[in-house]
């Protein structure tokens, strides 16, 4: 799989997922919404949340038919036994950790050859 740089976002998430009709569109920075059947996601910055998720964004753009590349990044954290939310969009992702679960995962990347950019 192959080793990506990722950035590490400064802002701190929260993750909001309704299961019944879709929640207010956040007023202030929300990164990504995605609706399914079985509900709606937000992930949106929040400086205040009770359980805060951190984010790597991928700094490589890739075309959608570029096979690996978010599998490259979920998976060792997976191995890791370390659970993430991600967001994809047309040339990169978005990967979040629980912010308790933040070093472990950057010790884990590094470790698959990643290069995490603060």
């Amino acid at each position: 799989m192959q080793a990506q740089t990722l950035t590490l976002l400064r802002p701190r998430f929260t993750i909001t997922h309704v299961t019944d009709g879709v929640p207010p569109i956040p007023t202030g920075d929300w990164w990504a919404m995605s609706r399914t059947p079985a509900g709606t996601t937000v992930i949106a910055e929040s400086a205040d949340a009770a359980d805060p998720w951190r984010a790597f964004y991928n700094n490589e753009p890739h075309a959608l038919d570029q096979p690996g590349m978010l599998a490259a990044i979920v998976h060792p954290l997976a191995a890791a036994g370390l659970s993430v939310c991600a967001a994809s969009t047309y040339q990169a992702d978005l990967v979040l950790v629980a912010e308790s679960d933040l070093d472990a995962a950057i010790a884990t990347l590094q470790s698959a050859g990643h290069t995490i950019v603060t």
